[in-house]
């Protein structure tokens, strides 16, 4: 846990905590609840929780299940009460949080079922007014929340309190803000199917809380953190609030307290010790918060800015603007294998070996091309072996629409064949009758999965990928025809770990993107993180000689400080890389799963591509059309 000086926390107004990974958070907090429900034991009272859904809550879940499954840990004592549930909405259906509770934490304890409470999503609209009034008292009478869990929303909701609540709120029914139901919309399996409506404790009722406990995880909620923990108190961002509550924590991983000053320009809160990663970083938000290229920064720029004492250790702005320009310059190269017969000292790739082994890991089947596309093309170009593993069938974010289309041309092919015919008239029944959200039957998921693969082999062929170069993991993890993913097994690990040990390559390109919405671009390098280790583990040579390179996806690129190669991207080879994205036709026009960004993968891909070279020329480097950008990992 990063432990800070108090002066680098002025800009802060609640009291923040940052954690190594979102694991670690989880435990701490999972242990303050433990902590609060055993002392509550002794005292023989109850301890009264209020508890959170989403995917940010459900490891402390699963470390309390585990507490009390060790015999630490009884929850006879305890109430609960839920801050929201979508309206209308049944109890058993997938999208009920009723049923989220029970799978992820009340089926797996001892807690007594009438001490449970959640928001009633099947009431009439007449009866809705009475029982919110009803669900206050009932808290009132146990005596109020002794702790309060708290996601937060990208608009900065808590519970559903979107913007424009206010500070003395009540539990009520709410319109749902369309960001919200837009962040939704995956779940749902379409926009359309999400709720329009949600009953939600009010930002009052939150605040009554003797102990308030946010939790976020990911970069994807570092821009509201900010703005939560050191922004102004408003309407329009409900988090805010907070900051009135005298007990309240932001508990964090590092991803998700990257936005904060002390965490991403700490010069401005205290003074550093200054390390080239630093510097770098200093100097690149220095230039462009000027507006002035790295070569033309002087002595007053960087005293004014809070790096006087940067410029007293180091001797003169000349000095840190020349090592920094050096450095951006040295990450750029056209040959991301390496070019052969040069001097390799400066350049991110090795020379030699020449051809190189390269194999490109893509959680779907679409990540390649979208995230790295320009660079693939530049490897195949350059006479490299290259190697496209798809690790996920993607089957999940096929319209039913597409399975008809393509039984339809199969059974156009094949007019003889009776077989045929009569599966596609049950696919067609299945469908026809399918609620949102049902899930499709293991036939149809094996189809959606074989479409995905043959966009894939197209897109292969049009980079010039052979196809015996294309290898479909489809782990384990993925396939439960939900949103929701089994976590990684050993038998992931093992697939991964095969396929490397096969293929002995000189570079590995994986997926870094850690905010997709949920999660598989994070289990699918935690795979390839592993079966790495496992190979370092036996000793295996080939391994020795590896670079492995992380790219980001269609979600953020990385941060120019933190590149280490950048390939750049010329007009023709944009359009080749956009002509591979539209082999995936069925993430074409409209993607089942579009997150928080409307326009299509490839327009986002391409903006994010020039955006880069962009910033490289505004830092005084040479101007290009787009480029790519990777970090090296080093295990």
């Amino acid at each position: 846990m990063y432990q800070p000086y108090q002066e680098e926390l002025r800009f802060e107004k609640i009291r923040t905590i940052i954690h190594g990974d979102s694991d670690e958070a989880s435990l701490s907090v999972a242990n303050e609840i433990a902590s609060l429900i055993k002392q509550k034991q002794e005292q023989g009272t109850k301890a009264v929780l209020g508890l959170a859904t989403g995917s940010t809550p459900v490891k402390v879940y699963d470390y309390l299940v585990q507490f009390h499954k060790e015999g630490r840990l009884s929850f006879k004592n305890v109430i609960t009460f839920n801050l929201d549930e979508y309206f209308p909405m049944e109890p058993d259906s997938i999208h009920s949080y009723v049923r989220f509770m029970n799978e992820h934490l009340f089926d797996h304890i001892d807690i007594e079922p009438h001490n449970v409470h959640i928001p009633n999503g099947t009431l009439s609209m007449e009866g809705v007014r009475k029982y919110c009034e009803d669900y206050e008292e009932k808290i009132k009478n146990v005596g109020g929340i002794d702790i309060q869990i708290l996601g937060i929303g990208r608009t900065g909701h808590i519970g559903f309190n979107e913007p424009g609540s206010t500070l003395s709120s009540k539990t009520r029914l709410i319109r749902l803000d369309r960001v919200t139901r837009l962040d939704a919309a995956s779940d749902f399996f379409g926009e359309e199917n999400v709720p329009k409506r949600a009953i939600t404790m009010g930002v009052g009722t939150i605040m009554n809380a003797d102990k308030i406990i946010l939790m976020a995880w990911g970069e994807g909620k570092s821009s509201i953190i900010q703005q939560a923990v050191e922004g102004e108190i408003k309407e329009s961002v409900p988090a805010t609030f907070l900051q009135h509550h005298d007990n309240c924590d932001f508990v964090l991983d590092e991803a998700a307290a990257s936005s904060l000053t002390r965490i991403k320009t700490p010069w401005l809160a205290t003074e550093c010790d200054w390390d080239e990663k630093l510097i770098k970083t200093a100097t690149i938000w220095l230039s462009e918060k000027l507006n002035k290229a790295i070569l033309k920064l002087t002595n007053e720029d960087y005293n004014e800015y809070g790096m006087g004492n940067l410029i007293a250790e180091v001797g003169s702005a000349e000095q840190i603007n020349l090592k920094v320009f050096n450095q951006l310059q040295h990450t750029i190269t056209g040959w991301p294998g390496g070019k052969p017969n040069a001097d390799d000292s400066q350049r991110p790739e090795r020379a030699q070996p020449h051809p190189k082994t390269s194999l490109i890991f893509s959680p779907h089947p679409d990540d390649d091309v979208i995230s790295m596309g320009g660079t693939l093309l530049r490897l195949v170009d350059q006479g490299h072996d290259v190697h496209v593993a798809y690790q996920t069938s993607g089957n999940i974010a096929v319209f039913d629409d597409e399975v008809i289309r393509f039984l339809d041309f199969a059974t156009d092919v094949q007019k003889d064949n009776k077989e045929l015919k009569k599966k596609f008239k049950e696919v067609r029944e299945f469908l026809a009758n399918k609620e949102p959200g049902e899930l499709d039957s293991p036939e149809i998921q094996e189809f959606k999965g074989l479409i995905r693969k043959g966009e894939a082999l197209a897109a292969c062929r049009y980079c010039g990928v052979s196809e015996e170069n294309a290898h479909f993991q489809n782990l384990p993890f993925y396939e439960t025809g939900a949103v929701r993913k089994k976590p990684l097994s050993d038998e992931d690990v093992q697939i991964t770990y095969d396929l490397l040990n096969k293929l002995k390559p000189h570079q590995i390109f994986a997926a870094g993107d850690l905010s997709d919405p949920h999660g598989t671009h994070r289990v699918c390098l935690q795979i390839i993180f592993k079966a790495l280790e496992k190979l370092k583990e036996d000793r295996v040579e080939w391994i020795r000689n590896c670079y492995v390179w992380l790219y980001r996806g269609a979600w953020q690129e990385w941060d120019i400080a933190d590149m280490e190669m950048a390939v750049p991207i010329g007009p023709k080879d944009m359009t080749r890389k956009i002509n591979a994205i539209f082999k995936h036709q069925s993430q074409k026009d409209s993607a089942m799963f579009p997150g928080n960004d409307e326009r299509e993968f490839w327009q986002r891909a391409e903006q994010r591509n020039k955006d880069t070279a962009n910033r490289y020329n505004a830092l005084g480097m040479a101007e290009y059309e787009a480029m790519e950008g990777f970090v090296r990992y080093h295990f």
